[in-house]
């Protein structure tokens, strides 16, 4: 009944002597989303053409309770106004995508693309990546690179492999969550006749859990960000 839980549709390229290999559902529904949030701009956008003297419209309003919401619970734990400010589009922006990725799966036939690992540790690696810049650029090289041999220059070994498990630990607890709330669903989904059971289960695990695993996984990103930066 459930011989068909991991299995996945991989597209496997051949160039030379190197082999590539695709998740084709991943990549799907990973474009989807990005197409949605472009769409969704692009709405917005629409919307907000109007003179400043105006009356804010409907679109406006929501607009501004969005960017006070998301400013409000995200980038408002940075360590500076400065740091905050720079940060704000790529934060707002990776959330969104994480809530749309475990969101999308509430619609039949869809999968969230973050029930693949390789989805959730490219993101966990941009967040690192940033977190590394940032630090580089806010510190500057000298200050960078002794703080990988803080507080003894013994300790350097551990400060790096640290510093690897983040993007590690950050990636898996987003994918383990997803996943595992799929997994789940399928076997309710499998073993209860009741269709109300799994619908129910799947608007909790896609909504609910979703939202909180997408904040969780922003949250952390701006955590990464500011003891990389402060340290």
């Amino acid at each position: 009944m459930f011989e068909h839980l991991g299995e996945k549709l991989i597209l496997h390229v051949t160039i030379g002597s190197f082999s590539l290999r695709f998740d084709l559902v991943a990549i799907i529904m990973s474009w989807v989303v990005i197409a949605l949030l472009v769409v969704l701009a692009l709405w917005l956008r629409r919307g907000l053409r109007q003179e400043i003297e105006e009356k804010p419209n409907r679109i406006q309003a929501m607009v501004d309770a969005l960017i006070d919401l998301l400013k409000g619970q995200l980038t408002s734990n940075f360590a500076s106004e400065r740091l905050a400010r720079e940060l704000f589009s790529f934060i707002s922006t990776l959330f969104l995508f994480v809530l749309l990725c475990n969101w999308i799966s509430v619609i039949p036939y869809f999968q969230s693309p973050t029930q693949d690992l390789n989805v959730t540790f490219s993101l966990a690696l941009l967040v690192f990546v940033m977190s590394q810049v940032f630090a580089f650029r806010m510190k500057g090289g000298r200050r960078y690179f002794k703080g990988f041999i803080e507080p003894y220059p013994f300790m350097l070994p551990l400060n790096i492999v640290g510093e690897i498990a983040k993007p590690v630990s950050h990636a898996f607890r987003l994918f383990g969550n997803i996943f595992g709330g799929a997994i789940l669903l399928a076997v309710v989904s499998g073993e209860l006749i009741p269709v109300v059971v799994p619908a129910a289960l799947n608007a909790f695990f896609g909504l609910f859990i979703g939202a909180i695993q997408a904040f969780v996984f922003a949250m952390l990103a701006v955590a990464y960000i500011n003891v990389a930066v402060e340290s």
